[in-house]
Protein backbone atom coordinates (compact mmCIF):
# COMPACT_ATOMS: atom_id res chain seq x y z
CA UNK A 1 0.00 0.00 0.00
CA UNK A 2 2.85 2.21 0.85
CA UNK A 3 4.22 2.06 -2.66
CA UNK A 4 0.97 2.60 -4.35
CA UNK A 5 1.16 5.64 -2.03
CA UNK A 6 4.42 6.96 -2.93
CA UNK A 7 4.14 6.68 -7.06
CA UNK A 8 0.94 8.61 -6.39
CA UNK A 9 2.69 11.12 -5.26
CA UNK A 10 4.35 11.52 -8.17
CA UNK A 11 1.35 11.59 -10.70
CA UNK A 12 -0.30 14.56 -8.86
CA UNK A 13 -0.13 17.54 -10.97
CA UNK A 14 0.01 20.52 -9.39
CA UNK A 15 0.90 23.99 -9.08
CA UNK A 16 2.79 23.99 -5.94
CA UNK A 17 6.52 22.96 -6.49
CA UNK A 18 6.78 21.47 -3.45
CA UNK A 19 3.71 18.82 -4.56
CA UNK A 20 6.27 18.49 -7.39
CA UNK A 21 9.12 17.43 -5.70
CA UNK A 22 9.26 14.33 -3.66
CA UNK A 23 11.75 14.06 -0.61
CA UNK A 24 14.67 12.29 -0.55
CA UNK A 25 13.97 9.31 0.97
CA UNK A 26 10.36 8.85 -0.98
CA UNK A 27 12.68 9.17 -3.98
CA UNK A 28 14.86 6.69 -2.72
CA UNK A 29 11.87 4.09 -2.28
CA UNK A 30 10.77 4.67 -5.83
CA UNK A 31 14.25 4.06 -7.48
CA UNK A 32 14.33 0.90 -5.56
CA UNK A 33 11.20 0.32 -6.71
CA UNK A 34 11.64 0.85 -10.54
CA UNK A 35 14.96 -0.74 -10.18
CA UNK A 36 12.90 -4.20 -8.58
CA UNK A 37 10.86 -3.94 -11.50
CA UNK A 38 13.42 -3.67 -14.38
CA UNK A 39 15.77 -6.46 -12.98
CA UNK A 40 12.54 -9.07 -12.84
CA UNK A 41 10.76 -7.95 -15.77
CA UNK A 42 12.68 -6.01 -18.07
CA UNK A 43 16.29 -7.17 -18.34
CA UNK A 44 15.42 -10.91 -18.51
CA UNK A 45 13.79 -10.16 -21.99
CA UNK A 46 16.62 -7.95 -23.13
CA UNK A 47 18.82 -10.98 -22.08
CA UNK A 48 16.57 -13.34 -24.29
CA UNK A 49 16.66 -11.09 -27.16
CA UNK A 50 20.40 -10.50 -27.37
CA UNK A 51 21.34 -14.29 -26.64
CA UNK A 52 23.64 -13.49 -23.91
CA UNK A 53 22.66 -15.93 -20.39
CA UNK A 54 25.53 -14.26 -18.27
CA UNK A 55 25.95 -10.20 -18.12
CA UNK A 56 29.23 -9.91 -16.12
CA UNK A 57 29.71 -6.07 -15.01
CA UNK A 58 33.19 -5.51 -13.06
CA UNK A 59 33.86 -1.74 -11.67
CA UNK A 60 35.74 -0.15 -8.85
CA UNK A 61 34.60 2.53 -6.33
CA UNK A 62 35.05 6.10 -7.83
CA UNK A 63 35.61 4.68 -11.59
CA UNK A 64 31.94 2.87 -12.19
CA UNK A 65 30.85 1.57 -15.10
CA UNK A 66 28.21 4.01 -16.82
CA UNK A 67 25.42 0.47 -16.58
CA UNK A 68 26.52 0.24 -13.25
CA UNK A 69 25.80 3.46 -11.90
CA UNK A 70 21.91 3.02 -13.37
CA UNK A 71 21.82 -0.11 -11.17
CA UNK A 72 23.06 1.15 -7.94
CA UNK A 73 21.24 0.92 -4.72
CA UNK A 74 19.42 4.75 -4.30
CA UNK A 75 21.35 4.60 -0.95
CA UNK A 76 24.57 3.71 -2.85
CA UNK A 77 25.90 7.08 -4.31
CA UNK A 78 29.33 4.67 -5.85
CA UNK A 79 30.10 1.25 -5.78
CA UNK A 80 31.92 -0.44 -3.09
CA UNK A 81 35.88 -1.84 -3.27
CA UNK A 82 36.16 -3.83 -6.52
CA UNK A 83 32.18 -4.78 -7.71
CA UNK A 84 31.32 -7.87 -9.50
CA UNK A 85 27.70 -7.99 -10.79
CA UNK A 86 26.47 -11.37 -12.39
CA UNK A 87 23.46 -11.91 -14.71
CA UNK A 88 22.72 -15.49 -15.19
CA UNK A 89 19.39 -16.38 -17.18
CA UNK A 90 18.08 -19.73 -17.92
CA UNK A 91 15.60 -19.30 -20.27
CA UNK A 92 14.77 -22.96 -20.57
CA UNK A 93 13.79 -23.25 -16.85
CA UNK A 94 12.47 -19.23 -16.74
CA UNK A 95 15.22 -18.37 -13.72
CA UNK A 96 17.31 -15.25 -13.72
CA UNK A 97 19.76 -15.65 -11.04
CA UNK A 98 21.43 -11.81 -9.48
CA UNK A 99 24.47 -12.45 -8.11
CA UNK A 100 27.11 -9.81 -6.35
CA UNK A 101 31.07 -10.75 -6.41
CA UNK A 102 31.31 -8.57 -3.28
CA UNK A 103 31.25 -8.26 0.31
CA UNK A 104 27.80 -6.75 0.45
CA UNK A 105 24.51 -7.47 -1.04
CA UNK A 106 24.13 -5.09 -3.84
CA UNK A 107 20.87 -3.52 -2.16
CA UNK A 108 17.89 -5.54 -2.02
CA UNK A 109 17.90 -6.81 -5.34
CA UNK A 110 21.69 -8.23 -5.75
CA UNK A 111 22.47 -10.97 -2.98
CA UNK A 112 26.22 -11.31 -2.02
CA UNK A 113 27.58 -14.52 -3.62
CA UNK A 114 31.14 -14.12 -1.67
CA UNK A 115 32.41 -15.45 1.58
CA UNK A 116 35.90 -13.83 1.92
CA UNK A 117 36.64 -16.50 4.80
CA UNK A 118 35.80 -19.35 2.73
CA UNK A 119 37.63 -18.28 -1.31
CA UNK A 120 39.55 -15.39 -0.46
CA UNK A 121 40.26 -14.36 -4.03
CA UNK A 122 37.43 -12.53 -5.05
CA UNK A 123 38.44 -13.53 -8.87
CA UNK A 124 38.46 -17.43 -8.62
CA UNK A 125 34.90 -17.26 -6.75
CA UNK A 126 33.65 -15.78 -9.88
CA UNK A 127 35.23 -17.94 -12.00
CA UNK A 128 33.38 -20.99 -9.98
CA UNK A 129 30.16 -18.91 -10.39
CA UNK A 130 30.95 -19.47 -14.09
CA UNK A 131 31.59 -23.38 -14.14
CA UNK A 132 28.47 -23.99 -11.95
CA UNK A 133 26.44 -22.20 -14.24
CA UNK A 134 28.83 -23.02 -17.42
CA UNK A 135 26.91 -20.09 -19.93
CA UNK A 136 26.64 -19.98 -23.07
CA UNK A 137 27.71 -16.65 -23.84
CA UNK A 138 29.09 -14.38 -21.54
CA UNK A 139 28.83 -10.39 -22.07
CA UNK A 140 31.51 -7.59 -21.13
CA UNK A 141 30.73 -3.74 -21.20
CA UNK A 142 33.05 -3.55 -24.39
CA UNK A 143 32.01 -1.34 -27.48
CA UNK A 144 33.50 0.87 -29.93
CA UNK A 145 30.22 2.89 -30.78
CA UNK A 146 28.64 3.60 -27.33
CA UNK A 147 30.73 5.08 -24.59
CA UNK A 148 27.95 4.37 -22.25
CA UNK A 149 28.31 0.17 -23.22
CA UNK A 150 32.28 0.72 -22.93
CA UNK A 151 32.18 0.68 -19.10
CA UNK A 152 35.18 -2.33 -18.61
CA UNK A 153 38.14 -0.64 -17.44
CA UNK A 154 41.58 -2.64 -19.50
CA UNK A 155 42.76 -3.59 -16.04
CA UNK A 156 39.51 -5.31 -14.85
CA UNK A 157 39.00 -7.09 -18.59
CA UNK A 158 43.35 -7.82 -18.34
CA UNK A 159 42.75 -9.59 -14.95
CA UNK A 160 39.26 -11.19 -16.18
CA UNK A 161 40.79 -13.38 -19.33
CA UNK A 162 43.66 -14.45 -16.88
CA UNK A 163 41.54 -16.21 -14.50
CA UNK A 164 39.47 -17.27 -16.83
CA UNK A 165 39.55 -20.84 -17.72
CA UNK A 166 40.76 -21.30 -21.76
CA UNK A 167 37.71 -22.97 -22.90
CA UNK A 168 35.42 -20.03 -21.87
CA UNK A 169 37.62 -17.57 -23.90
CA UNK A 170 35.27 -18.35 -26.77
CA UNK A 171 31.74 -17.66 -25.36
CA UNK A 172 33.28 -14.29 -24.19
CA UNK A 173 31.71 -11.27 -26.23
CA UNK A 174 30.69 -7.51 -26.24
CA UNK A 175 27.52 -6.79 -24.49
CA UNK A 176 26.52 -3.55 -26.32
CA UNK A 177 23.46 -4.25 -27.25
CA UNK A 178 22.63 -5.74 -23.81
CA UNK A 179 23.81 -2.50 -22.50
CA UNK A 180 22.38 0.36 -24.93
CA UNK A 181 18.89 -2.10 -24.06
CA UNK A 182 19.28 -1.76 -20.56
CA UNK A 183 19.86 2.38 -20.83
CA UNK A 184 17.93 2.96 -23.59
CA UNK A 185 14.59 0.73 -22.32
CA UNK A 186 12.50 2.47 -20.78
CA UNK A 187 9.35 0.84 -18.30
CA UNK A 188 6.14 2.27 -18.11
CA UNK A 189 6.65 3.31 -14.40
CA UNK A 190 9.35 5.43 -15.93
CA UNK A 191 7.34 6.63 -18.37
CA UNK A 192 4.37 7.71 -15.75
CA UNK A 193 7.50 9.68 -13.78
CA UNK A 194 8.78 10.87 -17.09
CA UNK A 195 5.94 13.45 -17.58
CA UNK A 196 6.32 14.95 -14.31
CA UNK A 197 10.47 15.85 -15.14
CA UNK A 198 9.07 17.28 -18.27
CA UNK A 199 6.50 19.38 -17.51
CA UNK A 200 8.79 20.60 -14.59
CA UNK A 201 11.82 21.63 -16.86
CA UNK A 202 8.71 23.83 -18.84
CA UNK A 203 7.79 25.33 -15.96
CA UNK A 204 11.15 26.45 -14.66
CA UNK A 205 11.68 27.28 -18.46
CA UNK A 206 8.34 29.44 -18.25
CA UNK A 207 9.29 31.35 -15.18
CA UNK A 208 12.77 32.42 -15.98
CA UNK A 209 11.20 33.73 -19.19
CA UNK A 210 9.02 35.90 -17.50
CA UNK A 211 8.55 39.03 -15.64
CA UNK A 212 9.33 37.22 -12.43
CA UNK A 213 13.04 36.81 -13.14
CA UNK A 214 13.78 39.27 -16.22
CA UNK A 215 13.73 43.39 -15.82
CA UNK A 216 14.16 44.66 -19.09
CA UNK A 217 17.09 46.94 -19.24
CA UNK A 218 18.78 45.47 -17.02
CA UNK A 219 18.51 41.51 -16.59
CA UNK A 220 21.82 39.75 -18.56
CA UNK A 221 21.58 36.40 -20.22
CA UNK A 222 23.83 35.34 -17.88
CA UNK A 223 21.70 36.20 -14.95
CA UNK A 224 18.85 33.90 -16.21
CA UNK A 225 21.13 31.36 -16.72
CA UNK A 226 22.51 31.28 -13.18
CA UNK A 227 18.85 31.80 -11.86
CA UNK A 228 17.55 28.59 -13.51
CA UNK A 229 20.56 26.82 -11.62
CA UNK A 230 19.76 28.06 -8.40
CA UNK A 231 16.05 27.51 -9.29
CA UNK A 232 17.30 23.61 -9.49
CA UNK A 233 18.63 23.79 -6.24
CA UNK A 234 16.03 25.02 -4.55
CA UNK A 235 13.94 22.38 -6.00
CA UNK A 236 16.11 19.91 -4.54
CA UNK A 237 16.95 19.05 -7.88
CA UNK A 238 20.11 18.73 -10.14
CA UNK A 239 20.89 19.75 -13.65
CA UNK A 240 23.36 17.66 -15.92
CA UNK A 241 24.58 20.64 -17.61
CA UNK A 242 25.25 24.26 -17.41
CA UNK A 243 21.81 25.86 -18.94
CA UNK A 244 22.78 28.51 -22.03
CA UNK A 245 20.79 31.83 -23.21
CA UNK A 246 21.06 33.54 -25.88
CA UNK A 247 19.70 36.76 -28.36
CA UNK A 248 19.01 37.02 -31.49
CA UNK A 249 17.70 40.21 -32.46
CA UNK A 250 17.81 42.90 -35.65
CA UNK A 251 20.84 44.64 -35.92
CA UNK A 252 22.92 41.21 -35.03
CA UNK A 253 24.28 38.95 -37.84
CA UNK A 254 23.77 34.51 -37.75
CA UNK A 255 26.48 33.18 -36.29
CA UNK A 256 27.39 29.75 -36.56
CA UNK A 257 25.82 26.54 -35.29
CA UNK A 258 28.16 27.21 -31.65
CA UNK A 259 27.05 30.66 -31.22
CA UNK A 260 24.10 29.54 -28.66
CA UNK A 261 26.62 27.31 -26.88
CA UNK A 262 30.29 28.22 -26.61
CA UNK A 263 30.51 31.10 -29.21
CA UNK A 264 27.99 33.66 -27.47
CA UNK A 265 28.64 36.96 -25.35
CA UNK A 266 28.15 36.44 -22.07
CA UNK A 267 25.98 39.04 -20.38
CA UNK A 268 23.86 40.36 -23.12
CA UNK A 269 21.24 42.96 -21.82
CA UNK A 270 17.57 41.63 -22.59
CA UNK A 271 15.90 44.14 -24.34
CA UNK A 272 12.44 45.08 -26.18
CA UNK A 273 12.32 43.26 -29.52
CA UNK A 274 14.86 40.06 -28.33
CA UNK A 275 14.11 36.71 -29.58
CA UNK A 276 15.36 34.59 -26.51
CA UNK A 277 16.46 31.20 -26.28
CA UNK A 278 17.15 28.86 -24.00
CA UNK A 279 18.69 25.05 -23.27
CA UNK A 280 18.05 23.59 -20.21
CA UNK A 281 17.48 20.12 -18.65
CA UNK A 282 17.33 18.39 -15.12
CA UNK A 283 17.98 14.93 -13.00
CA UNK A 284 15.63 13.31 -10.98
CA UNK A 285 14.49 10.00 -9.90
CA UNK A 286 17.67 9.73 -11.91
CA UNK A 287 16.05 10.54 -15.48
CA UNK A 288 17.25 13.38 -17.36
CA UNK A 289 15.67 16.07 -19.45
CA UNK A 290 16.73 18.24 -22.41
CA UNK A 291 14.89 21.40 -23.51
CA UNK A 292 14.99 24.53 -26.02
CA UNK A 293 12.32 26.72 -25.87
CA UNK A 294 11.49 30.48 -27.56
CA UNK A 295 10.52 33.47 -26.00
CA UNK A 296 9.61 36.85 -27.64
CA UNK A 297 10.24 40.44 -25.37
CA UNK A 298 7.46 42.27 -26.03
CA UNK A 299 7.98 46.01 -27.29
CA UNK A 300 5.74 48.97 -25.71
CA UNK A 301 2.47 48.43 -27.42
CA UNK A 302 2.89 44.97 -27.85
CA UNK A 303 0.81 42.71 -27.07
CA UNK A 304 1.61 39.31 -28.72
CA UNK A 305 5.31 38.26 -30.86
CA UNK A 306 5.40 39.67 -34.32
CA UNK A 307 4.02 37.69 -37.16
CA UNK A 308 7.08 36.18 -38.83
CA UNK A 309 8.42 34.99 -35.23
CA UNK A 310 4.96 33.16 -34.69
CA UNK A 311 5.36 32.11 -38.56
CA UNK A 312 9.20 31.04 -37.71
CA UNK A 313 8.00 29.27 -35.07
CA UNK A 314 5.81 27.09 -36.97
CA UNK A 315 8.54 26.38 -39.82
CA UNK A 316 10.46 24.57 -36.63
CA UNK A 317 7.71 22.51 -35.58
CA UNK A 318 7.50 21.52 -39.52
CA UNK A 319 10.66 20.19 -39.27
CA UNK A 320 9.75 18.70 -35.64
CA UNK A 321 6.90 16.81 -37.47
CA UNK A 322 9.26 15.48 -40.59
CA UNK A 323 11.36 13.81 -38.33
CA UNK A 324 8.92 12.31 -35.75
CA UNK A 325 6.76 10.97 -39.14
CA UNK A 326 10.12 9.35 -40.27
CA UNK A 327 10.19 7.21 -36.22
CA UNK A 328 9.87 3.73 -37.49
CA UNK A 329 10.35 0.62 -35.59
CA UNK A 330 13.67 -0.97 -37.08
CA UNK A 331 14.63 2.00 -38.75
CA UNK A 332 18.51 3.28 -38.46
CA UNK A 333 19.40 6.82 -37.04
CA UNK A 334 21.15 7.90 -40.20
CA UNK A 335 17.61 7.02 -42.58
CA UNK A 336 15.66 8.70 -40.71
CA UNK A 337 17.97 11.34 -40.85
CA UNK A 338 18.18 11.16 -44.18
CA UNK A 339 14.44 10.99 -45.37
CA UNK A 340 13.53 13.86 -42.29
CA UNK A 341 15.95 16.28 -43.79
CA UNK A 342 15.66 14.97 -47.56
CA UNK A 343 11.84 15.71 -46.70
CA UNK A 344 12.34 19.56 -44.91
CA UNK A 345 14.62 20.46 -48.03
CA UNK A 346 12.19 19.57 -50.71
CA UNK A 347 9.24 21.47 -48.60
CA UNK A 348 11.68 24.59 -49.07
CA UNK A 349 13.05 24.04 -44.94
CA UNK A 350 16.51 24.88 -44.11
CA UNK A 351 16.92 21.99 -41.45
CA UNK A 352 19.72 20.92 -39.27
CA UNK A 353 18.61 17.53 -37.47
CA UNK A 354 20.96 16.50 -34.35
CA UNK A 355 18.62 14.46 -32.14
CA UNK A 356 19.73 11.94 -29.45
CA UNK A 357 18.34 9.28 -26.80
CA UNK A 358 17.81 10.62 -23.60
CA UNK A 359 16.99 8.85 -20.26
CA UNK A 360 19.53 7.72 -17.79
CA UNK A 361 21.90 10.35 -19.39
CA UNK A 362 21.21 13.24 -21.12
CA UNK A 363 23.05 12.19 -23.61
CA UNK A 364 21.97 8.29 -23.46
CA UNK A 365 23.16 5.46 -25.65
CA UNK A 366 20.73 4.37 -28.82
CA UNK A 367 20.18 5.37 -32.18
CA UNK A 368 21.90 8.76 -33.06
CA UNK A 369 19.87 10.92 -35.28
CA UNK A 370 22.50 13.47 -37.01
CA UNK A 371 25.11 15.68 -35.45
CA UNK A 372 25.21 19.33 -35.79
CA UNK A 373 28.46 18.77 -37.43
CA UNK A 374 27.18 15.68 -38.96
CA UNK A 375 24.32 15.90 -41.23
CA UNK A 376 25.22 13.18 -43.61
CA UNK A 377 24.92 10.36 -40.76
CA UNK A 378 26.98 9.10 -37.78
CA UNK A 379 28.57 5.77 -38.67
CA UNK A 380 28.14 3.51 -35.56
CA UNK A 381 25.91 5.17 -33.60
CA UNK A 382 23.77 6.30 -36.63
CA UNK A 383 23.58 3.03 -37.64
CA UNK A 384 21.72 2.02 -34.68
CA UNK A 385 17.80 0.57 -35.21
CA UNK A 386 15.03 2.29 -33.48
CA UNK A 387 13.42 0.52 -31.09
CA UNK A 388 10.27 0.77 -29.18
CA UNK A 389 10.12 2.39 -25.26
CA UNK A 390 12.68 4.71 -25.63
CA UNK A 391 12.94 8.36 -25.26
CA UNK A 392 14.75 10.96 -27.69
CA UNK A 393 15.29 14.31 -27.20
CA UNK A 394 14.02 16.02 -30.87
CA UNK A 395 16.82 18.70 -31.13
CA UNK A 396 16.93 20.35 -34.09
CA UNK A 397 16.63 23.88 -36.05
CA UNK A 398 15.67 25.53 -39.12
CA UNK A 399 17.37 28.52 -40.74
CA UNK A 400 14.41 31.01 -41.62
CA UNK A 401 14.99 34.58 -43.48
CA UNK A 402 13.49 37.40 -41.89
CA UNK A 403 13.06 40.52 -44.11
CA UNK A 404 11.57 42.64 -41.39
CA UNK A 405 15.39 42.05 -39.87
CA UNK A 406 17.29 42.22 -42.59
CA UNK A 407 19.09 38.48 -41.46
CA UNK A 408 18.44 35.19 -40.99
CA UNK A 409 17.75 33.60 -37.61
CA UNK A 410 17.90 30.08 -36.52
CA UNK A 411 14.96 28.30 -34.88
CA UNK A 412 16.37 26.27 -32.19
CA UNK A 413 13.78 23.35 -30.82
CA UNK A 414 14.33 20.54 -27.90
CA UNK A 415 11.79 18.11 -26.64
CA UNK A 416 11.40 15.20 -24.85
CA UNK A 417 9.53 12.50 -27.28
CA UNK A 418 8.66 9.03 -26.57
CA UNK A 419 8.39 6.59 -29.15
CA UNK A 420 6.32 3.15 -27.98
CA UNK A 421 4.32 0.63 -29.41
CA UNK A 422 1.66 2.91 -30.91
CA UNK A 423 4.36 5.27 -32.53
CA UNK A 424 5.31 8.83 -32.12
CA UNK A 425 4.61 11.51 -28.74
CA UNK A 426 5.73 13.60 -27.25
CA UNK A 427 5.91 13.09 -23.74
CA UNK A 428 4.58 16.66 -22.14
CA UNK A 429 3.95 18.19 -25.09
CA UNK A 430 5.98 20.85 -27.58
CA UNK A 431 5.97 24.63 -28.23
CA UNK A 432 3.73 25.51 -30.41
CA UNK A 433 3.23 29.49 -29.70
CA UNK A 434 6.52 31.63 -28.55
CA UNK A 435 6.37 32.21 -24.48
CA UNK A 436 6.63 36.19 -24.33
CA UNK A 437 8.03 38.89 -21.68
CA UNK A 438 6.30 40.43 -20.21
CA UNK A 439 3.13 37.60 -19.80
CA UNK A 440 -0.23 39.39 -21.62
CA UNK A 441 -2.28 40.90 -19.60
CA UNK A 442 -5.46 40.96 -21.46
CA UNK A 443 -7.35 43.53 -18.58
CA UNK A 444 -5.11 46.23 -18.41
CA UNK A 445 -3.45 45.71 -22.29
CA UNK A 446 0.28 45.27 -22.32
Amino acid sequence: MKKVYLISLVLISNLMWSQHILPERERATIIDNILEDRFNNLLPNLMDNVGIDMWILITREYNEDPVVRTMLPATWLNARRRTILVFFRNKQNNTMEKLAVARYNFGKNIVSAWNKDTQPDQWQRLIEIINERNPKQIGLNVSEDFNIADGLAKTDYDAFMEYLPKNFHSKVTSAEKLAVAWIETRTSQEMVIYNQLVSITHQIISEAFSEAVITLGITTTTDVEWWMRDKVLDLGLETWFHPTVDVQRSNDDLGNHLYAFSNRPDDMVIMPGDLLHCDFGITYLRLNTDCQQLAYVLKPEETQAPEFLIKALAEGNKLQDFLTDNFKNGKSGNAILADALKQAKAAGLRPSIYTHPLGFYGHSAGPTIGMWDAQNGVPGAGDYPLLSNTVYAIELNTTVTIPEWKRDIRIMLEEAGFFGEDGFRYVNGRQTKLLTVPRIKPHTGN
